[in-house]
C-alpha cells in the first residue's frame, strides 16, 4: 500500500514538471501560469520555476522583491527569491482546502518591482487516494414484512469518501446471500445504494439476516469500508408512505432568520392505525445540512436552524425520508432542493499594492502612484464594484485589463507650494440594493523641486540716506522670500556691479550675502551725488539655482555742512571787506551796496539771511535781511561822521546754523569827489574781479545743474503720490509754489542772479526756500538797482 502511494506521487510530480515545461516553451499569450501538484506533498517540494517560466532574470529577483502578495490564507506556497522556484510551504490536504469533487485550484498573485509587474499563478491540487470510504454508522437495522414482494428496495445510507475523481466511491458489494442484492442508483453526483429483495422471506423460517455491505473506491490500490446490516422480518405492513412530489424546489433568502419556514414536505399512507402514522427524518449524510436546517418529524416542516450564507453554499440538496409506524415500517424518500438567493451583505475589500508615499512635484501626468485591487464576495450585481476618489485632487483611477484592478495615477501637474500633502480616499461601492461601501485613505507626500525663484515684496525700493553717513555702516536691509523649502529656499544676496563709470557708485557698497544687509564703504556727499541706483541679486541654493533682482533707488539727503560764502564784498587779499563811497547829498533810500553770498546746501540749509551785527549809526543805514541791500535811512547832516563801519552777518537756516561775516566801510564824500573816486575804484575792481568771474561762472553752472536734477527728481516723486501736500515751507502770499527760478537784476556795472523761490521786490522769504545767491560781475557800468524775475 505505502510503496504504491509513493510511486503514484512521483507520477504526479512528473506530470506537474512536464506541464510547467510545456507552459514555459509555449507562446506567452497570457500573464497566467498553471501548475499541478498532488496533495500531501512534503514541505519544500518544488512546484515549478516561476522565474524561468516568466522569463525573469534570476539574479534580479531579490532586488525586485519577487514575492507572493495574495493567495490562500494559510500561505501554502512560497517563492525562493534565490532561484525563482515555487515550493510547498505547508502540507496540503485537498479535502480540507476544497470541499467537493470539483477541480481544486489555488490562485496566487505575484509581484515584482522596478518595474512593477504582476503575474497570476494557478496551482491545481490533485487528489490522491488517502481516505477510505466510510458509512455514517457501523450498524444499520432494517425491518421488513414477511409478505414483502420480491423487487422491493430499501435505500441505505450512502458511504462517504472525501477523495474525488477515480478515488471516490465506485462500487457497493453485498455479502453473499439468497434473498437480498444491492443496486446502485446514481442521482446527480451521488451513488445511492439500495437493498433489493431478490427472493421473498419467511419469518417462520428466518427472522433475522446479518449482511455486510462493502463500499470500494477507484483508487490504486482501492480502499473500502463496510456497513453491518441487520434485517429483521416483521409481520405485514404492505403500504408505504407516498410523497406528494418526488422533488421539492424552493428558494431562500440569504441571512434568513432562524426559525424561518423553508418548505413543508407531505407524505401519505393508505394503511390504517399505526401503519399509517408517518415520521419524517433526514436521509442526507452531509453534516452541513444538519447545521443549517432542522426537520419537524411530525409536520414535515423544514426550518432555518443556522446561518444561511450564499458565499458558503448557493444550493442545498436535502433527502427526506417518510416512514410509517407499521411493523415493519415502510418508508419513502423525496429530495428538497433549496436555492439560496444572494443578498448584498459583504462590503467590498480594497487591497493596496506597492504604494509610493513620496513623489516629486514635477511628476508628469500619468505617473503611477499605487496599484489597487477590489474584491466583493457577493455574486451577480451585488458583486459588481465601482471605485472613485475624493474630489478636488490631482489624481485619478485607471482600470486595468483585469476586472476590479486599478492604477492610481497623477491627473494634473503637482505643485508642492499649493499643497504639500494629499489625503487620497478611495471609495469602493457595489451595485447592490442597498449599496455597501468600503473606503481607505492613502497619504501621499509631495517633495520639493526648485521651481520658484526668490521674490522681493517691493520692487523697486526707494532709500533716503542722509549725507555724511559713517563709512562701514548699514544703510538698508533687503529681503527676498522663496516658496520652496530646504536648500531650494536658502537665499544668498549679491550686488550687481556696474560698468565702473563715474555715475556708478555700486563699488562703494557691500552686502552681507546671508542677511541682505547693505553697507556703505564711504561717506556720501549730497553736493557731489544726489541720487544713484544699484541692483541686488537674490539667488537660491537649488539645482539649478534660480534668481531675481531688486532695484534700489538711493536718494542722498542734504545736511547743513556748508558755510555761507561771501561773494561781495571781497578785498584783494580775499577777506570779506569792502569800501563804498557815497555822496553826502543822497536822499533816504539810496542803495549804498549789496552784500552777496551763496550756500552750496539747499532748502533751509541754503537759505541765507542778512543782519547788521555792528554799525556806527543805526539811524543812518538799514539792511534788507533777505536781499542783503544796504540803503540809507535818512539824508546825511553836517554832524554825521565821514566814515562808517558796518559788520554784516550772513547765516543759513539749518538746524545748526552756519554763518559768515562781511565788513563794509562807507565813506561819505562830497559829490565831486565821489564821482572821481568812483571811476578809479571801478577800474581797479574790474581788474580784480575779472579773474573771479570765470570761477564763479563754473561754480554757478555746476551747482545749477545739480540743483535742477534734484528738483526734477523731487517733482517726479511728488507727482507719483496721490496725497495733496500743501507747502509746509512757504506761507507767504507772494509765493506761488514754483520750485526753482532765477532772479536777475543789475546794480551799477554788476549783474546778479538769485537762485531760489519766486519773490517780488520787497517780498518776505520764510524758512524753507531754496536760496542760493550768486554774484556774477561784468564790465558794464552800474547805473541802476533794477530787479527782474525770470522763470
Amino acid at each position: 500500500m505505502e510503496t504504491g502511494g509513493q510511486r503514484r506521487r512521483w507520477e504526479y510530480c512528473w506530470i506537474a514538471l512536464c506541464t510547467s515545461f510545456l507552459l514555459g516553451i509555449g507562446p506567452q499569450v497570457s500573464a497566467q501560469i498553471r501548475y499541478s501538484i498532488p496533495e500531501e506533498m512534503k514541505e519544500g517540494t518544488a512546484v515549478g520555476n516561476i522565474a524561468k517560466d516568466l522569463g525573469l532574470e534570476v539574479s534580479r529577483l531579490v532586488n525586485r522583491q519577487f514575492r507572493i502578495v495574495s493567495g490562500s490564507k494559510e500561505e501554502l506556497f512560497q517563492i525562493n527569491q534565490e532561484n525563482g522556484v515555487l515550493y510547498v510551504h505547508k502540507k496540503i490536504d485537498r479535502e480540507t482546502l476544497c470541499v467537493g469533487s470539483g477541480v481544486c485550484m489555488v490562485n496566487l498573485k505575484t509581484v515584482t518591482e522596478n518595474p512593477l509587474e504582476i503575474h497570476y499563478v494557478e496551482v491545481e491540487i490533485l487528489d490522491i487516494n488517502d481516505h477510505s470510504p466510510s458509512f455514517p454508522e457501523n450498524e444499520y437495522h432494517l425491518r421488513i414484512s414477511e409478505y414483502t414482494l420480491p423487487g422491493a428496495d430499501y435505500q441505505l445510507q450512502a458511504a462517504r469518501d472525501p477523495d474525488s475523481g477515480t478515488n471516490s466511491i465506485r462500487s457497493y458489494k453485498l455479502s453473499p446471500n439468497d434473498h437480498f442484492e444491492i443496486r446502485v442508483r446514481e442521482s446527480d453526483e451521488d451513488k445511492k445504494p439500495f437493498l433489493v429483495l431478490k427472493k421473498a422471506v419467511d419469518r417462520e423460517i428466518t427472522t433475522t439476516y446479518k449482511l455486510i455491505l462493502t463500499a470500494a473506491d477507484g483508487g490504486n490500490p482501492p480502499r473500502s469500508g463496510t456497513l453491518n446490516i441487520t434485517i429483521t422480518v416483521l409481520d405485514i405492513n404492505d403500504n408505504r408512505p407516498v410523497f406528494s412530489r418526488e422533488t421539492y424546489s424552493v428558494t431562500l433568502q440569504e441571512n434568513s432568520a432562524i426559525g424561518t419556514l423553508v418548505v413543508r414536505v407531505n407524505a401519505t399512507d393508505i394503511d390504517e392505525g399505526p401503519n399509517s402514522e408517518i415520521e419524517y427524518s433526514f436521509a442526507t449524510v452531509n453534516d452541513k445540512v444538519h447545521e443549517v436546517f432542522e426537520l419537524d418529524q411530525v409536520t414535515g416542516e423544514i426550518r432555518v436552524k443556522g446561518k444561511v450564507d450564499f458565499e458558503d453554499a448557493d444550493v442545498y440538496k436535502l433527502d427526506i425520508q417518510a416512514s410509517d409506524k407499521g411493523h415493519p415500517p415502510l418508508s419513502a424518500n423525496c429530495r428538497v432542493v433549496i436555492k439560496v438567493i444572494d443578498v448584498n451583505d459583504n462590503q467590498p475589500e480594497i487591497e493596496i499594492t506597492s504604494l509610493s508615499k513620496n513623489i516629486p512635484e514635477d511628476s508628469k501626468p500619468g505617473t503611477v502612484i499605487s496599484l489597487i485591487s477590489v474584491t466583493d464576495k457577493d455574486a451577480g450585481i451585488n458583486g459588481k464594484v465601482i471605485c472613485q476618489l475624493n474630489k478636488n485632487i490631482p489624481f485619478e483611477l485607471k482600470p486595468s485589463f483585469k476586472d476590479n484592478m486599478y492604477s492610481l495615477v497623477t491627473k494634473y501637474r503637482l505643485d508642492r507650494e499649493i499643497n504639500p500633502l494629499y489625503e487620497i480616499t478611495i471609495t469602493a461601492s457595489d451595485l447592490g440594493q442597498p449599496s455597501l461601501t468600503a473606503s481607505t485613505t492613502l497619504s501621499v507626500q509631495i517633495f520639493d523641486v526648485n521651481d520658484n525663484a526668490p521674490e522681493f515684496l517691493i520692487n523697486p525700493l526707494d532709500l533716503y540716506l542722509m549725507e555724511n553717513n559713517a563709512a562701514g555702516s548699514s544703510i538698508i536691509s533687503v529681503s527676498a522670500s522663496d516658496r520652496d523649502t530646504a536648500e531650494n529656499a536658502v537665499i544668498s544676496y549679491h550686488i550687481i556691479r556696474g560698468d565702473g563709470t563715474q555715475n556708478d557708485l555700486s563699488s562703494f557698497l557691500n552686502i552681507n550675502s546671508e542677511t541682505g544687509v547693505v553697507y556703505s564703504l564711504k561717506s556720501f556727499d549730497f553736493e557731489t551725488a544726489k541720487t544713484f541706483q544699484f541692483h541686488v541679486l537674490a539667488t537660491d541654493s537649488g539645482t539649478p539655482s534660480l534668481s531675481s533682482n531688486v532695484t534700489v533707488n538711493l536718494f542722498i539727503l542734504d545736511q547743513n555742512d556748508n558755510v555761507p560764502v561771501i561773494l561781495y564784498p571781497v578785498s584783494a587779499n580775499g577777506s570779506a571787506e569792502g569800501v563804498e563811497e557815497i555822496p553826502r547829498n543822497v536822499n533816504a533810500g539810496h542803495l549804498v551796496t549789496k552784500v552777496r553770498a551763496y550756500d552750496a546746501d539747499i532748502g533751509y540749509n541754503g537759505w541765507l539771511l542778512f543782519s547788521l551785527q555792528e554799525v556806527s549809526d543805526h539811524s543812518l543805514f538799514g539792511l534788507d535781511r533777505y536781499t542783503g541791500q544796504i540803503r540809507t535811512l535818512r539824508s546825511f547832516t553836517e554832524t554825521d561822521e565821514a566814515q562808517h563801519k558796518l559788520l554784516i552777518l550772513v547765516k543759513d537756516n539749518g538746524n545748526v546754523s552756519l554763518s559768515a561775516t562781511a565788513t563794509v566801510i562807507v565813506k561819505v564824500v562830497e559829490p565831486k569827489e565821489a564821482f572821481a573816486a568812483s571811476d578809479v575804484k571801478n577800474t581797479v575792481k574790474d581788474e580784480e574781479e575779472t579773474k573771479v568771474t570765470f570761477y564763479l561762472i563754473i561754480t554757478l553752472g555746476s551747482v545749477s545743474v545739480l540743483f535742477v536734477i534734484s528738483i526734477i527728481v523731487l517733482i517726479v516723486m511728488q507727482c507719483s503720490k496721490s496725497t495733496d501736500y500743501s507747502s509746509k515751507y512757504l506761507k507767504d502770499a507772494n509765493y506761488d509754489g514754483t520750485l526753482c527760478h532765477s532772479i536777475q537784476y543789475r546794480s551799477g556795472d554788476k549783474r546778479y542772479m538769485l537762485v531760489g523761490p519766486r519773490m517780488s521786490i520787497g517780498s518776505t522769504i520764510v524758512p524753507g526756500s531754496n536760496g542760493n545767491t550768486l554774484v556774477i560781475p561784468d564790465r558794464r557800468r552800474r547805473d541802476s538797482g533794477e530787479v527782474r524775475l525770470a522763470e
